[in-house]
């Protein structure tokens, strides 16, 4: 069973207790690092005030670099999906037509 203890994050000088299991804890610090990044360039920015304001918005931005990310996935899985097809009706045709050339020289 995993044990999952809380764990002392900083964000925007505000400590945070978050529960998190050993094997979680790499990946919860590099969340919390570019979570609290995203949050800096804002609150440098002078164009937001307010830490709730400042969440918000930066919550926004990683929302749409995500959603940006998954478009981009779907997008290239779509076109690698279509070169695969396209590749296997040309080595299938190709195999057809070697089959037949051997059967017609028969």
């Amino acid at each position: 069973m995993t044990q999952s203890d809380p764990v002392a994050v900083t964000i925007l000088d505000k400590e945070y207790l978050v529960s998190c299991g050993e094997h979680e804890r790499e990946r919860l610090y590099a969340t919390v690092e570019y979570i609290n990044d995203k949050m800096l360039d804002l609150k440098n920015s002078g164009k937001i005030i307010g830490t709730e304001r400042i969440a918000v918005m930066a919550a926004l931005n990683i929302a749409s670099e995500l959603l940006a990310y998954k478009q981009e996935k779907k997008d290239y899985t779509s076109s690698v999906d279509t070169t695969v097809k396209r590749l296997y009706t040309k080595i299938n045709d190709a195999v057809i037509q070697e089959n037949q050339t051997k059967t017609s020289g028969r």
